[in-house]
């Protein structure tokens, strides 16, 4: 009887389901800084860490940035922790369908999802599908909400041995959320036959040669399904289809994959998740009106102004970081001729956005840093207060194997009347 119950509790974990969620835990999940912030000794708002005094702190930081620390390409002023705010259409959508949702058999199969945050409750370790559950929340919790508009947004390639500046691209981006909605339209944006979950897309409107290129990408419910991904080249003035290989090269001669938008731009089934712990951590959290901003471009006719960059060949935001509960996470490629061998995420336990992300050659040896730089929505754009997501700031990749990067610049906002549907269909990409 008791191996019985036993094998019972191992088939139930290996299928993705585990005790119902409580109230408890959706309350920590969406605010875990409700019986006060993480600290670290010696670690307080204002200190600098730096190369000198880095050891101290190495228990604070990921492995990435310690090594940019240790060589002195950056060095990290410490902010103070600010809790986001918290999206209670969100929330009440997750309580909702609370304990309900859970994995299917398959790596990629989940059952039962409304809206929301799929998985509420604390990670285990023991758990093998803990990865697997982070890996969804962080799917259905990714970007500047359901409706976003980054523009402009200025990717700058630089040599990082000289500083130089080679080529500034200026974008714009769209992202669109179909399924799962919690603002208007709920619970979805019909009509949508082809059951998309997200629409992207993407303009470049500089330089002259590369002006009108266009990437567009649908990403279906269905997680085994592959993206469609199209490229539109003014100078070709056709709309060429993807291949699945392309989402791993780099993205206009880019330090940047399709792949790695966002942190993690595919599908969960590609890869093997394993959930490897928690810890209080740095992470580039900040309030944007509160930072030295750039000089080196002109500000927007609103007065916006752009996050600085600084470091090793101008390659690292200049920001201010937080300590933060962060989840950590390991991504496999299954397939064997992937160009990674492993992602290593850090993920905010709040969003559940990934902030960090470090890159793996096939080798196993580290490839790329990658930041995402996050602000606290009230103090950005006004149209932003309150939205109950970090808004998405700056990013660098750091290919430290090549000592290049690129880097880039947001003025992103939260954006339902420019993100109409027709927006992201491909005929709208033959428009111009």
């Amino acid at each position: 009887m008791i191996r019985a119950i036993r094998s019972i509790a191992i088939l139930a974990a290996l299928a993705g389901n585990t005790l119902a969620a409580s109230t408890d835990d959706l309350e920590q999940s969406f605010n875990p800084y409700r019986n006060g912030y993480p600290k670290f000794p010696g670690l307080a708002v204002g200190t600098v860490i730096n190369k000198d005094n880095v050891e101290q702190f190495k228990d604070a930081i990921d492995p990435g940035l310690y090594l940019a620390i240790k060589k002195g390409w950056q060095e990290v002023k410490v902010g103070p922790t600010t809790p986001l705010p918290v999206d209670t259409a969100k929330l009440e959508a997750t309580r909702k369908t609370l304990g309900k949702t859970r994995l299917g058999p398959k790596t990629g199969d989940i059952e039962d999802y409304g809206a929301g945050r799929p998985f509420v409750e604390e990670p285990d370790l023991k758990d093998p599908r803990a990865g697997e559950k982070l890996a969804w929340n962080f799917k259905y919790s990714a970007g500047i909400g359901e409706n976003a508009t980054i523009f402009p947004f200025y990717w700058r390639y630089r040599d990082m041995k000289t500083g130089t500046v080679e080529r500034t691209l200026k974008f714009s981006f769209h992202f669109l959320k179909y399924k799962h909605r919690t603002h208007e339209p709920t619970p979805e944006i019909t009509p949508n036959p082809s059951n998309v979950l997200l629409g992207i897309y993407g303009r470049v409107l500089e330089p002259i040669d590369l002006k009108n290129t266009q990437l567009l990408i649908h990403r279906y419910d269905d997680d085994h399904k592959i993206d469609d991904a199209y490229m539109y080249f003014g100078f070709q003035r056709r709309v060429r289809r993807l291949a699945t290989g392309q989402t791993t090269d780099a993205f206009l001669g880019s330090d940047v994959m399709i792949e790695d938008f966002e942190g993690y731009n595919a599908q969960i089934s590609d890869m093997r998740w394993t959930f490897k712990g928690s810890q209080n951590l740095l992470l580039p959290f900040f309030n944007h009106s509160e930072l030295s901003l750039a000089n080196d471009m002109p500000a927007e006719t609103d007065g916006y102004r752009f996050v600085n960059f600084a470091g090793y060949g101008g390659c690292f935001p200049d920001v201010t970081w937080q300590m933060r509960k962060v989840f950590i996470v390991e991504a496999e490629p299954l397939v064997l001729n992937h160009p990674v061998s492993k992602r290593i995420f850090y993920l905010d336990a709040q969003s559940m956005h990934i902030s960090r992300a470090l890159i793996y050659d096939r080798r196993g040896e580290l490839w790329k840093i990658g930041t995402l730089g996050k602000s606290h929505p009230d103090f950005h754009l006004p149209e932003n207060k309150g939205a109950g997501t970090p808004i998405d700031d700056a990013f660098s990749a750091v290919d430290v194997q090549a000592m290049h990067c690129t880097t880039g610049q947001f003025k992103g906002r939260v954006d339902a009347a420019t993100n109409r549907p027709s927006l992201f269909q491909v005929q709208n990409m033959r428009g111009d």
